[in-house]
């Protein structure tokens, strides 16, 4: 299964060795070296790599690498999950997966690591399990640890080891039971010069913080479930009841996870929040050009559209760029050729709008294609594409809980096309 993993930071540097079964040499990471540099983005960097002895498989998280190192073949999506698992843990542990956090706690990452791979294999994933095993770092613990010499390793196996929910633990007691849902949806958006939809997707999550004493049953349904397609889950749930009767039935993990994420993939559920109006021209033979564009609010349920930011890629023969926002900042990198424009929110009273002239290099040839506009936004209390709780209840425990949804919609990878 997996041999070794490594951590590599933005800059090239291996920062985190961890190997389970034999000692694989640093240089095997010279494949992913290689093929980071073909790549133009963190991002397009080939998930699974193919070397002579040695398959790596690896995923970007928070502006780290985490390369693992195969033997055998293996169901590429198991290590990608298991390293998602590893990242999603290092959060929990110590509030962000950075490179900082990561050395200032390396003793728990290598003890962490141990326990969540045996001999190369998936062990003790979950969250709760972990806690139990290896107690998360406080500053008092830690200088209880250099003065005593102890560790934060427990000293006896999690209850929920042995039980057939191994995702909670036993006895869990609070003075305030609560149970809070947020509903966050991602627009992934193409939408071609006359602003009609080329291809539109949404991709959202369930995440859950449960908070709630002893061992609950939860029941949890929607208005409409008939819109959600390839619904991933939690093992927490059901499965058999929500084929039956789509509601989603189980006894929660302590704590924060996800509990289901999902697609609505037909395009007439996908309603797209904004449009833009644009005139990007380039003049042949002339070293000027127009940049005009204004961003309006569309198909947003009457709910403020905010956070929004637009970047564009202009095309090398560039030099420097002369424009007017109405609303926001504007910056130019005259070396990376990228445009970002911040918006912030819109008030349909007045739209927002950036107009100027472009400056481009004398005697070069008219760029063959405008470029395309990314956008970013976000929507407060509103699941764009209709998903909406419709009640939770709560089995085997009697006291009543404080239940909470939030709705979020934000902009996945969307571009407009010029």
């Amino acid at each position: 299964m997996i041999h070794s993993l490594f951590l590599i930071n933005c800059s090239g540097d291996i920062f985190l060795e961890k190997h389970w079964k034999s000692v694989v040499s640093q240089s095997v990471c010279d494949y992913f070296f290689e093929a980071q540099e073909k790549a133009a983005d963190v991002e397009n960097v080939p998930p699974v790599i193919s070397t002579p002895h040695h398959y790596l498989i690896s995923i970007y998280r928070d502006k780290l690498f985490f390369v693992s190192v195969i033997q055998t073949e293996v169901p590429p999506l198991f290590v990608i999950e298991f390293l998602h698992r590893v990242a999603d843990t290092f959060q929990d542990y110590f509030g962000e997966c950075s490179e900082a956090a990561i050395k200032d706690n390396v003793v728990i990452v290598y003890e962490l690591l141990e326990e969540m791979l045996d001999n190369g294999f998936p062990l003790a994933t979950e969250s709760n399990i972990l806690k139990e095993l290896i107690k998360p770092p406080t500053i008092l613990r830690s200088v209880v640890n250099s003065i005593t010499g102890s560790s934060n390793v427990g000293d006896t196996l999690p209850t929920g080891q042995l039980s057939n929910i191994p995702w909670r633990r036993a006895g869990v007691k609070y003075t305030n039971n609560e149970a809070y849902f947020d509903v966050v949806e991602e627009i992934d958006a193409i939408i071609d010069k006359s602003g009609s939809t080329v291809f539109a997707e949404i991709q959202g999550v369930i995440d859950a913080c449960i908070k709630l004493s002893g061992m609950p049953d939860l029941s949890l349904s929607f208005m409409n479930p008939r819109l959600l397609d390839d619904v991933s889950f939690h093992p927490c749930i059901r499965f058999k009841r929500w084929e039956s009767e789509r509601v989603l039935s189980f006894i929660p993990p302590d704590g924060n996870f996800r509990l289901i994420s999902y697609r609505v993939s037909s395009q007439n559920l996908v309603a797209i929040p904004v449009y833009v109006k644009h005139s990007i021209s380039f003049k042949e033979n002339s070293s000027c050009g127009r940049f005009d564009i204004t961003i309006g609010p569309k198909q947003n349920m009457g709910k403020t559209i905010e956070g929004i930011t637009v970047t564009v890629h202009m095309p090398k023969v560039v030099l420097n760029m002369n424009l007017t926002p109405t609303q926001g900042s504007y910056t130019f990198d005259p070396v990376t050729k990228v445009l970002t424009w911040d918006v912030g929110k819109i008030t349909p009273q007045k739209l927002p709008s950036l107009k100027g002239l472009i400056n481009l290099q004398s005697g070069a040839p008219k760029p063959e294609e405008n470029p395309s506009l990314n956008i970013q936004f976000k929507i407060q209390q509103l699941a764009i594409s209709g998903l909406k709780v419709n009640r939770l209840d709560m089995y085997g425990e009697k006291y009543k809980p404080f239940k909470g949804v939030k709705y979020v919609t934000k902009a996945g990878k969307f571009q407009v096309r010029t």
